[in-house]
């Protein structure tokens, strides 16, 4: 880093820092969502169809689980300033029971103070884990933009 660098430390975040919360999902719970976001698919919807797809349950909407890993980075944020979602990107590994416990993690991989403006870029990398084996359902990145 050059020696004329100036970090602001009065940024409400940290590089390295982590936030995480649990989520239990219940099958009357996925149907609603699925039903809110316009996905009316039968494998978030009918339990006797998705009994005999390939994941022999109700799997929950990938709209859903986006929903709570971009929901948690505002949670998060907003506790202690004012936080913008600015991009995320989210691949979907592998699908998620309607019964399923998950865990949500974030980390903070970058803050990049933001030239001649307030506030900062936090660039962040996140999870979506069952937490019965531990897998990885879901995996994302994303960049908001804290204290404006």
């Amino acid at each position: 880093m050059p020696t004329n660098t100036v970090i602001d430390t009065t940024l409400p975040v940290r590089l390295g820092e982590r936030f995480a919360r649990e989520h239990r999902f219940t099958p009357g719970q996925v149907r609603a969502f699925s039903l809110t976001a316009g996905d009316d698919n039968p494998l978030h919807m009918d339990a006797a169809k998705a009994a005999v797809s390939p994941y022999g349950a109700l799997i929950v909407s990938g709209t859903h689980t986006s929903a709570l890993l971009l929901g948690l980075t505002a949670s998060h944020f907003s506790k202690r300033t004012t936080v913008v979602g600015r991009t995320f990107t989210v691949t979907f590994r592998r699908a998620v029971r309607a019964d399923a416990t998950v865990s949500i993690e974030w980390e903070v991989v970058g803050v990049t103070p933001r030239a001649g403006k307030t506030g900062a870029v936090v660039a962040l990398q996140g999870t979506l884990r069952n937490v019965q084996d531990g897998e990885i359902c879901v995996a994302a990145s994303g960049e908001v933009v804290v204290g404006l």
